[in-house]
Order: structure tokens, then sequence, then C-alpha cells
């Protein structure tokens, strides 16, 4: 195994282990609202969707780097000199494959277990962030290299993860029930707390929205001469740009509905103060749109409005028990 040997600093940066951060908030927020609006936590299930979900998100990110390596017709520059390790640190191709097929695994594995721990809803949201995430990045048109990329990226990092995260702890309740009896499959849903969880996923869906946003506005010119046909692309500098700022102010207005719905305890206003930095940042990036100067502001946004998001709603557990 010597030959497919990656020296741990390599490995980080090919799956740029800082983006990680994008999976992990939502887990964590979907988690803390489990707890907060049921009263309940599986702490096997939340072992094994951890390694699951780290795995599947290396995984995808160490094959973005790969086919943009492959496919990149521009190979000077910020993007792909200092930005793709297998460029950087001249990383064999065998290598990258090898740790990619490892990561997948790992992925499957440990969500085989989950489903055999819960149900088939599991199966069915793993299965299809399973194929998302690889189709994100492979295949003839990879989602990431078309418009689609920051609905894709919002709904199922931002909101499945989420809903995962807390299915998996109240599976045996009344949210989703599917059963096949006799050759009839019924579905129930509730809708109630269905809508709940979409509220309290904006907050994530939207910030990780944004993330692809604004990579895909600072990388314009680049992703032109690529052949990536993104939504800045499609859409403009100017009218990303406005999108940009409309997402984030959706956030606080999804904020003020659930506090005013009471679906979170009302410590949870104090994210709405978040706002003053996030906005201030929003600014900065209207003027300069680059990956090496400006780009981290999207990320800093989410960071900051989710960690408010989950400490205030962790505060609010701690005095709901």
């Amino acid at each position: 195994m010597e030959g497919f040997k990656i020296s741990l600093r390599s490995f980080l940066k090919l799956v740029e282990i800082r983006t990680k951060v994008a999976s992990i908030i939502p887990f964590i927020l979907g988690t803390l609202y489990a707890v907060y609006r049921f009263q309940t936590f599986n702490l096997v299930n939340f072992a094994l969707m951890l390694i699951s979900l780290l795995c599947i998100d290396m995984a995808t990110t160490a094959i973005n780097n790969y086919m943009d390596y492959k496919k990149a017709i521009k190979t000077q520059g910020f993007n792909y000199e200092s930005h793709n390790a297998i460029v950087e640190d001249n990383l064999a191709e065998r290598k990258v494959l090898t740790m990619i097929f490892m990561l997948l695994s790992m992925a499957v594995v440990f969500g085989f277990i989950l489903f055999l721990n819960t149900n088939f809803i599991i199966l069915i949201l793993g299965g299809l962030s399973f194929i998302t995430g690889v189709l994100y990045s492979f295949g003839p048109v990879p989602i990431s290299r078309t418009p689609l990329g920051e609905i894709f990226s919002g709904f199922f990092m931002g909101f499945v993860i989420l809903f995962i995260a807390i299915y998996i702890h109240v599976f045996q309740g009344n949210i989703i029930t599917l059963k096949y009896v006799e050759g009839i499959l019924s579905l129930k849903l509730n809708l109630k707390e269905i809508i709940y969880i979409g509220l309290i996923s904006i907050t994530t869906v939207n910030g990780i929205a944004n993330i692809m946003l604004a990579n895909n506005t600072c990388d314009i010119e680049d992703d032109i001469e690529n052949k990536r046909y993104t939504l800045p692309v499609y859409i403009g500098r100017d009218r990303a740009l406005k999108l940009f700022k409309i997402i984030y102010y959706i956030i606080y207005l999804d904020i003020i509905v659930l506090l005013l719905l009471k679906v979170e305890p009302w410590i949870c206003a104090f994210t709405l103060l978040t706002f003053i930095p996030v906005n201030k940042n929003i600014k900065v990036f209207y003027e300069k749109q680059t990956k090496k100067d400006t780009f981290v502001l999207a990320v800093k946004n989410f960071v900051l409005i989710n960690a408010v998001h989950i400490m205030t709603l962790g505060i609010g557990v701690l005095f709901s028990t």
C-alpha cells in the first residue's frame, strides 16, 4: 500500500477540510433541534451519521478537485496552481482516485448501518444525497458546472442533512411514515413538523447557497474560459450580487417568523444581531469579488449566523431540560 499513501497535509488540502463546516453545522443544528423539539437523542445514530457525512463530503470535494484538474483549460492562477492540492502537491491520479474510492466506501458502509438502525426513509434520503454528491462533481455535466449548483448544494447540504440529523433521533415518531402492507405503499407526512424543519433550515440552506454563489461570482471569468456555465455566468455579476444580498435578508426574516411561531426559544432572537457584521461583509463583497480576497466573507457570514443560531438554540435546550 506504500504507493497509495498521501501525506496528511495533502489529504486535508485535497478534501478541503476547512470547508467541512458547511456540512457539520446543519448536522449540529438539526441535532439540537431534535433535542429541543422532541426531547430525544440517539448517540449511536449520531455517531454513524457523523462518520458517513464527513466521508461523503470529503469524497465529493476530492472528486470536484479532481474533475477541475482534469477539465481545466486555464492552468495558471490562484484557482489552479494554489487552490488545487493535486497540482500544488503533485499528487498522482492513482492516489487521488484510491482515496476517493475509500471515502465513498466508508460513507456507504456507515450509512447502510444507520439505515439498519432506523428505517427506509434514511435509505432513500441517504441514497439520494449520495448520488447527488457524486453527480455534483462527476459525470458528463456535473451539477457544479451548471446554474443549478446553488440550489442543489443549498437544499441537500442545508436541508436534507439537517432533516436526517433530526430524523435519526425521532424515526419512530410521526414526522414521516412509510408503510408497505399487502401490496399497498402508503406515505404519511406531518406537514406541520416538516414546515417547521424547513423554516429552521433556512439559515443553513441560504448560507450554503450563498457560499456557492460567492464562489461562482468570483470565478466568472475563469469559469467562462473553462466552460463552467454557473448561475452568475448566466445572470451576470450585477444580478448575482443582488441575489447574494437578498438570500441573506431572507435568513433574518425567517428567524423572525420562527420566533413569532414559537418554534425556537426566545433567546434565538440574538441571532438577529449578526445582521450588523453580515451586512458589512455584504458591502465589502459588493466592492470586490475575488477568490483570494473576499470569497471568505461568505464563509464567515455562514459560520457567524449559524454559530450564534446553534449557541442560542443550545442554551434553549439547557433551559428546557
